[in-house]
């Protein structure tokens, strides 16, 4: 199935693709050329899975959007106070190229604004046999998860039209904020600017920023948390310039953009977004890309405020119901039917938030299911919290299902999400249990894979499972033998610690079963329906009842009573017999079942 994140990015590029506002960069003849229709979006979450649409393979230098990568590099190989020596932390408010310094000491606002971002890159010194500018570029590697490198081409354009910043440059210099050769600087940061990168690179890098440093995709740890909290303080407040107010109350994530058409926006914990399109605004930001991390931000609820809680997988365990059944007895051709087709129907157990971070996992889980799986289960009982992009998704997915004719089952105890779904129209099957959950998938695949099996009402006891291996007149015998008995809902039939009863046949109606758990809970272990038997494992635990049978509503028995297996035994030895290893058969049967089941029962 189609990830409903990745129709709505299609969905998303082909809207903003509409905006036609802005004009790409012309102040270097080089960058001139470039195609204002270029137009690609990714999405990189922290554990390294990649959306993405559009022209996102298209390569672009990297401009502005290298100064936090810088500014990382420095803080690591400083320190926060030295580098606050030479860069301030302060906002200016003021435009990029802004010569923005403070009174006396010349230090600048911040290392988002060139003048900051000169000095930044001032503070890189060459280690190890690298130079500066190498070791500059090796580290935007590191945060992209690949080798870049700089085009000369654009790199010689740019310092033929940077009188500007060679006049910025110099001006540090006389403050002795660049304490080495100006020019030299001015050329590293016209490299570094000129780094060539993707839209998928950037992503990728942002990501690394909202995985605390941790690349996901090279599992190297770039820079350090302190480092990481640092930049992104700096680029929620000064990364979008004179933009920045509007965009930390519209969009709330930090971000940089660049004049090469980039915008880097960052959500920690939780997701890196990149969008690339060179026609720009009058601030020299992306007139799409603005447009996009505004859309994205509302859609999906990414604002800082909305995901302030660590994003993190909401998948606690998936399996389907062959591993964990409904704990209902089966006859033979129904048990055989869930055995080749119980795959189909799948549980997903969530847990925590599925805020965006959480309902992204959530749906690429469901996405990645395999073509065959029609009905897909949702446990959402652990959940914390469920934002609107969690509701949004999940309609898009039960709409997907219905239309290939799959469905969406929830377990919700409080039945949120299914008056959710009521109120747009749809009605979803929920269930307080998982066990109610998967009885209802059981049914749905037994109806249409039984080749016409039919969940019986009733079963005489003459057809009862357990005595299929007998000949038709030794179980007439048997029967002949037995009492009939009845209960109404919730009637106690046996309680734990009786002595052995004998053995009981469901004609009609369902028994649970039920244990005390490991704290004392009453723990419900399986539901016996018409045809099943029970009371005879009592004899394989010293004549002792270890379960409590109670009515599930009314319920028809059959039994052969304790006294009636002495008067066979002594009557009959052979039928006797017979009809022990029946029983011996079926009760190895049901022991394997309590096996798989019990984990699973325990937990639920």
């Amino acid at each position: 199935m189609e990830s409903p994140i990745e129709s709505y990015l299609r969905a998303l590029h082909a809207d903003i693709r509409e905006l036609k506002d802005g004009t790409p960069y012309s102040a270097v003849p080089a960058m001139a050329d470039i195609d204002p229709g270029n137009f690609g979006i990714c999405l990189a979450t922290v554990d390294g899975y990649i959306y993405e649409v559009g022209d996102t393979r298209k390569k672009f230098t990297l401009q502005s959007i290298s100064k936090p990568f810088t500014y990382a590099l420095a803080l690591e190989d400083l320190g926060p106070e030295a580098v606050d020596r030479k860069v301030d932390v302060e906002p200016s408010g003021n435009s990029f190229t802004e010569i923005s310094l403070a009174e006396g000491t010349g230090r600048p606002a911040n290392a988002m604004i060139n003048a900051g971002a000169l000095a930044a890159t001032g503070l890189i010194k060459g280690s190890g046999g690298r130079t500066a500018i190498k070791r500059i570029v090796n580290t935007y590697s590191d945060f992209a998860g690949r080798d870049l490198a700089s085009s000369e081409r654009i790199f010689q354009a740019e310092l033929r039209n940077s009188d500007r910043n060679h006049a910025l440059a110099y001006l540090l210099s006389s403050f002795d904020i660049i304490e080495d050769d100006p020019t030299t600087v001015l050329e590293n940061y016209l490299r570094q600017c000129s780094v060539q990168i993707t839209c998928r690179d950037l992503s990728i890098m942002a990501a690394t920023l909202a995985n605390a440093g941790h690349n996901p995709l090279t599992d190297k740890q770039v820079v350090e948390i302190g480092t990481v909290e640092r930049v992104l303080s700096v680029m929620m407040t000064s990364g979008m310039y004179d933009d920045a107010g509007a965009w930390v109350s519209n969009v709330g994530m930090p971000a940089k953009s660049g004049v090469g058409g980039g915008t880097l926006a960052v959500l920690p914990g939780q997701v890196g977004l990149a969008v690339f399109s060179p026609p720009l605004d009058e601030h020299g930001a992306s007139v799409r890309g603005l447009a996009t991390c505004q859309q994205l931000s509302t859609d999906m609820e990414m604002h800082f405020v909305r995901s302030a809680r660590a994003g993190r997988s909401a998948i606690r365990s998936s399996y389907d119901i062959v591993e964990a059944p409904s704990g209902i007895r089966r006859n033979e051709e129904a048990a055989a039917t869930l055995s080749e087709h119980g795959h189909r129907a799948r549980v997903i157990e969530l847990n925590g938030d599925l805020l965006f971070a959480g309902t992204e996992s959530m749906v690429r889980e469901i996405s990645a299911l395999a073509d065959d799986v029609e009905l897909v289960i949702l446990d959402l009982r652990r959940v914390d919290e469920v934002g609107g992009v969690a509701l949004r998704m999940l309609s898009r997915i039960e709409q997907s299902l219905d239309a290939t004719e799959r469905e969406l089952v929830l377990i919700d105890g409080e039945g949120t999400l299914a008056e959710t779904f009521k109120d747009v129209g749809h009605v979803v099957p929920t269930f307080d249990t998982r066990t109610a959950s998967v009885e209802f998938a059981e049914n749905r695949l037994i109806t249409k894979y039984g080749n016409g099996l039919h969940l019986p009402i009733s079963v005489p006891v003459v057809q009862s499972p357990a005595l299929s291996p007998l000949s038709a007149g030794d179980a007439e015998a048997l029967a002949a033998r037995m009492e009939p008995k009845t209960y109404d809902d919730g009637d106690i039939v046996r309680r734990v610690g009786q002595r052995f009863g004998g053995v009981f046949f469901i004609v009609s109606g369902r028994i649970s079963t039920i244990a005390t758990g490991p704290h004392g809970q009453r723990v419900k272990l399986t539901t016996l329906g018409a045809g099943m038997t029970f009371g005879e494992l009592a004899l394989g635990s010293e004549d002792r009842q270890e379960t409590t049978e109670k009515a599930d509503g009314p319920v028809e028995l059959m039994v052969l009573s304790a006294d009636a297996i002495e008067e066979l035994k002594a009557d009959d030895p052979r039928l006797a017999v017979e009809l022990w290893m029946a029983l011996t058969r079926d009760a190895y049967t049901r022991v394997d079942q309590y096996l798989r089941e019990t984990a699973v029962r325990i937990r639920d």
